[in-house]
Order: structure tokens, then sequence, then C-alpha cells
């Protein structure tokens, strides 16, 4: 039932910030439509931590970004207006759509300090809603359904999955979970979409009989329920949904035409995509030597 597993990779978002590169992988680029899956942390910073870490104003289109945080705190500034702080168990979701511009900022750490640690994943969008307008949305509380049995504590964080729905807007279909298990505690991933994986942020796990270890992802087969066991108390996020066909990337761009990935370059380097209103002091610039994927 498993097909790969996946390690993740250091990379360095600049400034370094180091974190781990999980989606894509060279032998499997999408799960669903989940394009990208990043695990920051967990990093201890210090009050008064340099700006050099904040991830300064950068585009995307195509696709929408999630910020799902396990500790810790992060600003959220965008072309749209929004400034919005998340906190653990909480949602950012991000439709860049045609295009909109954000940061991310440590402003909580920078004064009291903070552990930081959680996912960012980027969803494509499909081809019809590629060119929608770019909006934001926060969810927290009972927006996301939550339930705990058998020594494991869930959340489903975006999407429909076992008879549960989240109140993030999705636009195809797809689920992602958040389970925090203890030692012992055993599950199974539905078999409802036709792509699925598991990730274990911490701990260790067996899955389908085969162990998985904290910064590992199992990409699993269609069809069938596959049995997840936590071997100590452990972290997993699940994610999974149906493909919405082949997508290209360049840099924080996504797109199903290489045509418009190109056009999006050449926006940003003419500087003809809005920075936030309240943020728009520096830029990161677009990186020499990138190519389309």
């Amino acid at each position: 039932m498993i097909e790969r597993i996946i390690d993740k990779r250091g990379h360095d978002l600049g400034g370094g910030l180091i974190v781990g590169r999980v989606l894509p992988f060279h032998a499997r680029r999408m799960v669903g439509p989940y394009i990208f899956f990043d695990h920051l942390g967990p990093a201890e910073l210090p009050p008064g931590v340099p700006k050099d870490l904040d991830v300064r104003p950068h585009p995307h289109i195509g696709l929408a970004t999630v910020t799902y945080l396990y500790d810790g705190a992060m600003t959220h500034r965008d072309s749209v207006g929004v400034t919005q702080e998340i906190r653990p168990g909480e949602v950012n979701w991000m439709i860049s759509g045609s295009g909109i511009t954000h940061s991310e900022r440590f402003d909580h750490a920078r004064a009291y300090g903070a552990t930081m640690h959680g996912i960012q994943a980027w969803v494509a969008l499909p081809t019809e809603t590629e060119e929608s307008a770019p909006s934001f949305h926060h969810h927290a509380g009972e927006d996301l359904p939550t339930w705990a049995e058998g020594g494991i504590s869930g959340r489903l964080i975006a999407g429909a999955i076992d008879g549960m729905q989240s109140a993030v807007p999705v636009h195809s279909p797809q689920f992602y979970m958040h389970w925090q298990m203890e030692a012992g505690a055993h599950s199974a991933i539905s078999d409802e979409y036709s792509e699925r994986a598991v990730y274990c942020a911490t701990g260790a796990l067996e899955v389908d009989g085969r162990p998985l270890r904290a910064g590992q992802m199992a990409i699993l087969s269609a069809g069938g329920r596959v049995p997840v066991r936590a071997e100590i108390p452990s972290t997993v996020m699940v994610v999974g949904g149906e493909p919405i066909g082949e997508r290209f990337m360049l840099w924080n761009f996504v797109s199903s035409s290489k045509d418009r990935l190109l056009q999006a370059r050449e926006d940003w380097i003419q500087g003809r995509m809005k920075l936030p209103d309240v943020d728009n002091g520096e830029f990161i610039p677009f990186p020499e030597n990138r190519t389309v994927e």
C-alpha cells in the first residue's frame, strides 16, 4: 500500500530560515492537488530575532497557500489588504488566483521569543479557477472539525473526509488532516480519494506494517484503508485528493501553462504586481537561473 517514502530535504528560505521540503519531489510532484509541502521547524527563536529571518513580500499565482502551526505565531500581510496573525490550530488559506503578494513575519517571536513549528503547503487550483480573484481566509474553532478517540486528537484542516467538512474554501476534491497520536494509538486512512499521503512530523509510526520516521512522507497507492499506528507520541499530517492535471512551477508560481509562468515572472521583475500596503518597503527579487519545472 506504500508506493514510495520521501525524506524531507533542507531548504533555505533566505536569511537562514531552514525548512524541510517534502513536495515537490523529482519522482512525485503532487498528491492530489497538493504540489508543495514544507515542514517549518521546530526552531527556537529568541526575543529580538533579526528581521533577516522574516519572509519578505513575494508573489504567487495559480494556487492556494496553507499555513498551519503546531507552535509559535506568524504575521501575514498581503496585497488585498489583510493583516492576520496565525496561531496553533488555526488555518491561513490564501488564494492567489491571478496574482497576490504577501509577507510572513515573526513579529510575536521578535517581541517575546517562540518555538516555531508548523507546515506550509500549496494547493494547485483547477484550470477554471487559476485566474480567479485573489482572496484570503482565516479559519479557527468550529470551522475546523475536531475529534478525539482511542488516543488520537484530530483536526480536519481543509476539504472533506469521513463525513466531516471543513469551512475552508477548497476548489477541488481533497482533504488535509492533523492527527496527534499517543503511543500505541492506531487508526486507518480512508479510501475515499485516489491519491493519499501520510507525513510524520514528530515521533515514529508504523504505516501498513512499515516504519515511518519523523521527517518522512509515505505516498500511498489507491484503494483500501491504510492502517497507521504510533510507536511513540507522534504528530501526523494526512493529505490527499483527486488529481487536477499537469502543473508547472517557476519559483513561487504554479500554472497549467508555461507561458503564463513566464508572464508572471516578467510582471514581478517589472514591478507590475502590487505589494502589501503596510509592508512594501522591501521584497524578494526574482532569483537568478530559475527555469520552468
